[in-house]
């Protein structure tokens, strides 16, 4: 594998950009020590509290949404890691023995008390861990507990928490924050300007309500008959994801891990473009395994031989300047849409769709193919994304 996927974030060297998010598939030392062989360049550990945190699951606590048999969404109302202090610490110990040049992250959380984040960060910062990332986003079962995203969704809680960890760190710390607010940008700037993290991680699940059994009228998942509100994750939340890590970037020139949908190397690239100087990966994990990393390792390091990237500092923040805002956005001469005739057979969902959800201006022609009629195009492009065929284009 080519060196060229080495990359340092805020001073700690990553043998490759992917590293697995705190979740389910960082819950055990013994799962991280398999993806580490199979090449995962770091692990955030699964959410590591206080030993006097009292939180139990519940069963089941997946459900999914699928396309066919690709899974597309997940979410879980899964808590936080059940492993006392002693465990992650003898773990982390492990893990830097057997992969010192792997990543090795610890979340954590706690009740909002200075002395519980300090005593914790104290405490596990004796142990040889690269950094801490502070979880101030999951929507699962400890929002109920002003922990998790009750943190987040406060600016002046999140600030005043973070800057109690900056006091004692002496590691890189990363604030992980929730899609689940109104302006995720000014709560960047915030704290960014206020605690002084050394960097952001963006995005935690988004809180969802997954499904309705329409027999039942048990909401999903169904945990004999009730459930609760959970962390939506997949390729469904994706652009969510890019929105926020986008601007965050927008807020702060700090690291951020960014992360929401990541299921190959083609999203760790618009990731890194938006700003993130390393991706995170759980859902594609769940579904499909640690052995995911060969593809996105593989396809990453062919994507920039073929671009002449020597790092994956040549592609980061390259799209973030093209973000603007509505006003600015080239509006005339207007575009259209344009039917190629050879593609075309005729099935007419373009001129149905165009009648009932667009401008009239798509009609039968003569030869039985359809055409543009120019005058009546508005140039909204809904008929390209449409077409079975892929016959329509935008001139």
């Amino acid at each position: 594998m080519t060196n060229k996927l080495k990359t340092n974030v805020a001073g700690i060297d990553f043998e490759n950009p992917f590293i697995l998010s705190s979740a389910p598939p960082t819950a055990h030392i013994d799962s991280i020590l398999k993806a580490f062989e199979l090449g995962w360049g770091g692990a955030v550990l699964k959410t590591i509290t206080p030993d006097s945190t009292v939180l139990q699951d519940a069963t089941p606590r997946f459900t999914t949404m699928k396309n066919g048999q690709r899974v597309v969404g997940f979410e879980n109302i899964e808590t936080l890691s059940h492993k006392n202090l002693q465990y992650w610490k003898d773990g982390i110990v492990e893990l830097k023995s057997k992969f010192p040049n792997r990543v090795v992250i610890a979340s954590i959380m706690a009740p909002v008390k200075k002395e519980d984040w300090q005593n914790l960060v104290l405490d596990l910062q004796k142990f040889p861990l690269d950094a801490f990332e502070l979880n101030f986003s999951c929507p699962n079962g400890v929002p109920e507990k002003k922990m998790g995203m009750a943190i987040g969704t406060d600016k002046e809680i999140a600030n005043e928490i973070a800057s109690w960890v900056m006091e004692v760190s002496n590691k890189p710390v990363f604030v992980k924050l929730t899609p689940n607010v109104t302006d995720i940008e000014e709560i960047t700037e915030y704290i960014s300007k206020n605690a002084n993290p050394t960097g952001f991680s963006a995005i935690n699940t988004v809180q969802s309500l997954m499904a309705v059994n329409i027999d039942t009228f048990n909401p999903e998942p169904d945990v004999s008959g009730y459930s609760a509100f959970g962390g939506y994750s997949g390729e469904a939340v994706r652009p969510i994801g890019l929105r926020c890590v986008a601007q965050v970037r927008q807020a702060t020139d700090k690291p951020i891990l960014g992360m929401g949908g990541i299921s190959k190397w083609q999203d760790a690239v618009q990731y890194i473009a938006v700003g993130a100087n390393a991706v995170q990966v759980c859902t594609e994990v769940m579904v499909n395994g640690y052995g995911v990393i060969k593809q996105m390792l593989a396809g990453l390091s062919e994507y920039m031989d073929s671009h002449n990237f020597n790092s994956i500092n040549d592609f980061r923040n390259k799209t973030i300047s093209k973000i603007q805002s509505h006003e600015v956005l080239y509006k005339q001469p207007r575009m259209t849409a344009a039917i190629d005739k050879l593609k075309c057979v005729a099935c007419g969902k373009c001129c149905l769709i165009c009648d009932e959800s667009g401008y009239q201006a798509i009609n039968k022609s003569k030869d039985g193919k359809y055409e543009v009629e120019k005058s009546k195009c508005d140039g909204c492009s809904l008929c390209t994304h449409i077409c079975p065929k892929d016959a329509i284009r935008m001139e």
